[in-house]
């Protein structure tokens, strides 16, 4: 499951500074893999940093630029809030078209230290959850399969999340102290 690394000279703007007041300010994100059927598949989740909300995902064959295009085409919220992206060094956040859509969104770009986890932690948790609780002992035939069973899992995570505060949740608490 190796991928070409990211050699960009981007620093680490976030800096492990994980802690956000503004929503939608700081999306972080990363991929997995998912075996469906006799293959391996990819999910790719772009998470708000400020209450740790999926707003968007995508779901595909290949661990490639498309895949995060396409969860960043899911994003039902405006994309002019976004200040910072922030990833690992996947050579999938390398592209073109990435790059156009961060320049017309004015969205700094971000990316973890060579080979350093810790930097990209919340995206690393929120996989280890969605393994933990939908992906490991699930048998996914296809990929529309997976699809289906991911967009129930990030809306039972953003806005149920039995016996914690979920993410949604935390989001309309904030809204309604300022009020």
């Amino acid at each position: 499951m190796s991928s070409r690394l990211n050699e960009e000279f981007i620093g680490n703007v976030l800096d492990r500074e994980f802690a956000v007041d503004e929503e939608m300010s700081v999306l972080v994100s990363d991929l997995t893999y998912v075996k469906v059927g006799q293959h391996w598949n990819y999910v790719c989740f772009l998470i708000d940093l400020y209450n740790r909300e999926i707003v968007g995902y995508s779901v595909g064959k290949r661990k490639d630029a498309a895949l995060v295009q396409r969860a960043f085409a899911t994003v039902n919220r405006p994309l002019e809030n976004v200040k910072l992206f922030h990833t690992d060094r996947g050579s999938e956040f390398k592209n073109v078209g990435i790059d156009e859509l961060l320049s017309e969104f004015e969205i700094e770009r971000s990316l973890s230290h060579k080979g350093n986890p810790y930097d990209n932690a919340v995206a690393e948790a929120t996989f280890k959850i969605l393994k933990t609780e939908l992906i490991n002992g699930a048998h996914f035939h296809t990929l529309h399969h997976l699809d289906l069973e991911l967009f129930d899992y990030i809306n039972w995570y953003n806005n149920i999340l039995l016996g914690y505060l979920s993410p949604v949740g935390y989001r309309n608490l904030a809204l309604k102290k300022i009020t």
